[in-house]
């Protein structure tokens, strides 16, 4: 390990942030980064743990003490190569991971864990920096050829091992631009789109091919991809969103969170009024804006609706308030269940636990408030508090309540794949292989709504599953 005793000596400290009166007048990420001295002094606090769970916190399984001691050495670029060689994205996770890592840190018995998302990206900027990440084309061509349906993060990380494998990888996106949720479900100050471009840029040059607005089972049948390719990987997401069945919800006002967060990205992109938003402009300013659900997504949704000018911002969750710390004895290395504000809380919301919606009110079919109710849980199900019920003013209110699987419209039916109970594409985690001969799946589509380091995980396992089944050994790791 780096310094023996860094943990004792040497203090948390992370990135901060820009101020909010700043940050609110525009789009771009505001994190400050640490200084290089800095980071490493955070990389030295790193105990290098005989038994090192933040292994197993981290989805990808990051070699995380071996990049923090490089780091602390002030090998850079061995860093880099060690965090590659389990994530092929660590500039995405190093901004929108929420760090199981860190929370299986042993220093976070005390609070303290290592500042390893901070570290994970501070190695990745660098490398783009110093022009140490460059493109790895394969040594051989294997003559297979794979198509992969969507570009979300396990879509490109799977195209991006199959290419450096030596298959012809083509991936199919029914949106504008690749990215999937990373390019119009994240906020720009969540994460600014140069960084995907330059990865579909070294992917190209890797030799995967791009083809976008082109949807797979509605422009383009299932059934060409599997007379045409070798192989077809299914990776979109879980795009099934969880609606409010209320009376009202009817409402012009009613609006998902995604079809708000992914015009903002298209404004965001230079895209027309009319392109980014076909069913009509939906902005937050200068109105009362209330956001269902108290996920990440209804985060991104509460630091929109301030940047474009929203009058008031709450934020309501169907579950309690969970506790400000949570009882490490019980919960540690696992992820606790722990109130957790984000940056765009701090930049202004009321938010607001165990409340119910029940009905939609205005007029005229315009939104004007919400009828709700508190309610408390009993043997794990939900009942409303006699007389606890309350109106709370809203012009605009998005939900934000999580998704239910992937549709099955178009793409699903035509492949004629078995789902599992909960509506996914039914694989294991062993070859991802659908009941279909040649068709797989993973992320979000296999597993459910995920985080995208969970994506990644699975498209780079699925892609040795593929490149095994085709070759019948693969050197991909697993």
């Amino acid at each position: 390990m780096g310094k023996a005793t860094g943990f004792l000596e040497i203090e948390r400290r992370d990135r901060s942030y820009e101020p909010v009166e700043k940050r609110l007048k525009n789009w771009n990420e505001f994190i400050v980064p640490l200084a290089e001295d800095a980071i490493r002094d955070q990389a030295a606090r790193c105990m290098n743990c005989g038994i090192p769970y933040c292994h197993n916190g981290c989805p990808v399984n990051n070699i995380i003490p071996d990049w923090n001691h490089l780091v602390y050495e002030d090998q850079w670029r061995a860093a880099l190569e060690v965090l590659h060689s389990t994530n092929n994205f660590p500039e995405f996770t190093g901004r929108v991971c929420p760090a199981p890592c860190e929370a299986s840190c042993t220093l976070n018995i005390d609070d303290a864990p290592v500042t390893i998302k901070s570290i994970e990206c501070q190695i990745v900027d660098r490398g783009w920096a110093e022009g140490w990440i460059v493109p790895q084309p394969p040594k051989h061509k294997t003559g297979k050829r794979v198509a992969v349906v969507g570009s979300g993060p396990a879509g490109l990380a799977c195209a991006q091992q199959l290419a450096r494998a030596g298959h012809a990888v083509t991936v199919f996106e029914k949106n504008d631009r690749v990215g999937g949720l990373l390019r119009y479900g994240i906020p720009d100050f969540k994460m600014e789109k140069h960084l995907i471009n330059r990865r579909a840029q070294q992917m190209e040059a890797e030799g995967v091919v791009f083809r976008t607005s082109v949807e797979v089972g509605v422009m383009i049948s299932v059934e060409s991809l599997r007379e045409n390719f070798d192989a077809v990987v299914l990776a979109g997401g879980a795009e099934n969103p969880r609606t409010l069945d209320i009376p009202g919800s009817e409402m012009a006002g009613v609006r998902l969170a995604m079809e708000f967060l992914t015009q903002q990205n298209k404004r965001n992109a230079g895209d027309d009024e009319l392109r980014a938003a076909p069913r009509g402009t939906l902005t937050a300013a200068g109105k009362h804006v209330v956001v269902i659900g108290g996920g990440d997504t209804g985060s991104d949704c509460v630091g929109t609706s301030n940047r474009q000018g929203a009058l008031s911002v709450t934020q309501l969750e169907i579950m309690p308030k969970p506790p400000v710390r949570e009882e490490k004895a019980l919960s540690w290395p696992n992820w606790p269940l722990k109130l957790r504000s984000s940056s765009s809380h701090e930049e202004g919301c009321e938010r607001d636990w165990a409340v119910m919606t029940k009905r939609v009110l205005g007029s005229g079919g315009k939104v004007e408030a919400l009828e709700c109710v508190r309610i408390e849980f009993e043997g794990g199900r939900p009942r409303e508090i006699p007389g606890s019920e309350f109106t709370l003013k809203a012009d605009l209110v998005l939900l934000a309540m999580g998704f239910l699987g992937p549709r099955t419209a178009g793409l699903i039916e035509q492949a004629g794949v078995t789902l599992d109970e909960r509506g996914n594409v039914k694989a294991d985690v062993r070859d991802y292989a659908s009941s279909q001969p040649g068709i797989f799946a993973c992320g979000d589509m296999r597993r459910g709504q995920s985080l995208v380091v969970w994506a990644i995980r699975e498209g780079r396992q699925c892609a040795r599953a593929v490149d095994l089944a085709l070759m019948g050994a693969s050197e991909l790791p697993l």
